[in-house]
């Protein structure tokens, strides 16, 4: 049996690790089922996604080992209502992006980390994407700035299936690595 990583978070109602506290090592749509509110966490191993809404929806933050004490320094408005574990990758990174919805306009496959969509594929708009190989965070501002998204293998034929606002838009793409431990983001 080959050898898993271990990925553990733990949730706490209050700021500063204080409170009741909630663990887990997988997906949690609805965190309020276990905490009344959630204000700081503390990831053990791995990397996973936190949004402040349930069912993986809302805006959305990157998080890695490593303490995070106060949302609120992380622009978060409100507390965390669900996290997503995010697995880890080996091996090759490949997506196709699409200008416009439902994979049509101009397509560009990427493999590596994108700072600025527009200026790298002259692209003014990616509105739909497959994502065939890795995890990915897209960012609304060039160079990984801004508001983020995660997105793993699959089809997404418009910007409302990846869980983003139709406003929002897609300036920079970067890889989430094996070892989320060292990754700057």
């Amino acid at each position: 049996m080959p050898f898993r990583w271990l990925l553990q978070i733990i949730f706490y109602e209050d700021r500063n690790f204080q409170g009741r506290s909630y663990e887990t090592s997988s997906d949690c749509p609805e965190l309020t089922s276990y905490l009344s509110r959630c204000n700081s966490c503390r990831v053990e191993s791995g990397c996973f996604m936190v949004y402040d809404r349930s069912n993986f929806q809302g805006n959305q933050y990157f998080v890695r080992r490593g303490e995070y004490g106060d949302y609120q320094r992380m622009g978060m408005s409100d507390s965390v209502r669900s996290c997503r574990m995010i697995p880890m990758h080996r091996g090759q990174f490949r997506m196709r992006l699409y200008e416009k919805e439902s994979f049509g306009g101009q397509m560009h496959e990427l493999m590596e980390d994108c700072e600025s969509i527009q200026e790298r594929f002259r692209m003014s708009e990616m509105q739909s994407c497959n994502v065939m190989d890795g995890h990915w965070l897209m960012y609304e501002q060039p160079h990984f700035r801004g508001r983020m998204m995660y997105v793993r293998p699959g089809e997404y034929r418009s910007i409302r299936d990846m869980g983003m606002s139709t406003m929002m838009r897609i300036r920079s793409i970067r890889r989430i690595m094996d070892a989320c431990e060292g990754q700057r983001h």
